[in-house]
């Protein structure tokens, strides 16, 4: 995608980075750097009193020092790292509201104001994301935006939609090659020994696949322009998929993109299997390092809450979610899907296509909650269209709740203005009372 040939043409600076919320690590800036931009980040930041922070060519040097979390250097390219959407500071040099901070690394909590539509819009070539696009395929569209990306969409177009927040929501990431615009919220990434089904449609029922199938699709979308790719695509979306793949080896084509793809990988496994879907497998050990990692991280610390409010909310919690949510975050989650007619009374799907078994129908109802899983879902490993629990972790942190990032806040979620067909019809009528389960969900903790 060039994403460093787009960062010196736009000259973007660090401000610009802080604001679409990029995370910095302290610990990685050269040092003599990093005094520098200390005493600038005591000022306005403005360019005349900060001109470090406002130099693309300060950015390109955290860039090589590989202190932007999650964009990793490798020579004159870079690459993009899980990290970009689940990693943070402590915040303890600085923060910036609303966006990203410089601080010690803190792996683990998912990043909640990256505005990751506007940073792929950055790279010199963003049409190079196709896959992961809102496309236009059979002459139709799915997604948040009216009108879908085609093959011959200049730059400028898929710039736009990347770069628009109503179609790209900040905090959010779409993790599926299927030409829908489904961006999906970030979720956390420690404790994962109590998460899983792992992805929010819950395809994966193993950390480990879930890992493998982001390494060769979401970090190297050219993987769909293989021939494995094709067998992906045109398994889950028939002529669709085929228009997609088709589409997409032109465009590397018209942009100069050879040598594709580029994760290291092993080939010859199942293509379409969920845990190696372009047909390639990463370093197995380095994934089960990771895993281990990621089953050992602690969630981040909790704010001080009332007491007596909290007690106050564990209880009407008590009452209402533990049927669901259980009452010991300590533990894992269900291991099972909800089905979307429960999660969702308003979900009126129209069939679009059969597919053959075990692949569920393709389908699709009006509103965007059920966007994620239209092509993809469960029904790979023989189950139903639904969606998986979420920790109910780290929650203080969050802006927007559901898996589409729909919801403004906890008390939004709760709140029975809502409506009874909308998702997560499930409310505190009481606004003392709802103020109170925030106030505890807020201080929940997961002892380890």
């Amino acid at each position: 995608m060039r994403l460093p040939q787009g960062v010196q043409e736009a000259k973007f600076t660090p401000v610009d980075a802080l604001k679409a919320g990029l995370h910095v690590d302290a610990e990685a800036i050269e040092p003599s750097l990093k005094e520098a931009l200390a005493a600038e980040l005591k000022t306005d930041l403005s360019p005349a009193q900060a001109p470090k922070l406002n130099d693309v060519k300060t950015t390109m040097a955290l860039i090589k020092s590989n202190a932007v979390i999650g964009i990793v250097p490798k020579g004159e390219k870079v690459g993009i790292a899980c990290t970009i959407c689940h990693a943070v500071t402590d915040k303890s040099v600085y923060e910036l509201a609303g966006g990203g901070s410089i601080g010690r690394r803190v792996d683990g909590p998912a990043v909640m104001t990256i505005n990751m539509g506007a940073l792929l819009a950055l790279a010199a070539n963003s049409r190079a994301y196709y896959p992961n696009l809102q496309l236009e395929l059979g002459g139709k569209t799915i997604g948040r935006a009216p009108q879908g990306i085609r093959r011959d969409s200049t730059e400028a177009e898929v710039d736009a939609y990347l770069s628009n927040p109503e179609f790209y929501p900040r905090g959010t990431f779409d993790e599926t090659q299927d030409g829908i615009g489904n961006p999906v919220q970030n979720t956390p990434l420690f404790r994962q020994e109590l998460a899983g089904p792992y992805g929010s449609n819950g395809l994966h029922e193993k950390f480990e696949g879930i890992s493998n199938a982001s390494y060769t699709t979401n970090l190297d979308a050219s993987h769909a322009a293989t021939p494995e790719g094709l067998v992906l695509l045109t398994t889950l979306a028939g002529a669709n998929g085929k228009e997609l793949h088709d589409n997409y080896v032109q465009i590397l084509k018209e942009t100069g993109v050879t040598d594709y793809p580029f994760v290291q990988a092993s080939t010859g496994h199942k293509a379409g299997h969920r845990d190696t879907p372009v047909g390639r497998q990463v370093d197995k050990q380095k994934i089960l390092d990771m895993k281990a990692y990621t089953f050992a991280l602690e969630q981040p610390p909790t704010p001080e809450v009332d007491a007596a409010a909290a007690n106050r909310g564990a209880k009407l919690f008590s009452a209402k979610c533990v049927e669901c949510h259980g009452d010991d975050q300590s533990k894992p989650v269900p291991d099972k899907l909800i089905e979307l007619a429960k999660i969702w009374p308003g979900y009126k799907p129209a069939v679009m296509a059969q597919r053959k078994p075990p692949l569920s129908a393709i389908e699709d109802s009006p509103g965007g909650y059920d966007d994620k899983m239209v092509i993809i879902d469960a029904s790979e490993r023989g189950e139903i269209r639904g969606v998986a629990f979420p920790l109910l972790l780290d929650l203080a942190r969050k802006p927007a709740f559901l898996h589409d990032n729909s919801v403004n806040g906890l008390d939004e979620l709760l709140d029975p203005q809502r409506g009874g067909d909308g998702p997560h019809p499930f409310f505190i009528q009481d606004a003392a009372d709802r103020a109170d389960v925030v106030v505890f969900l807020n201080g929940l903790r997961a002892a380890h």
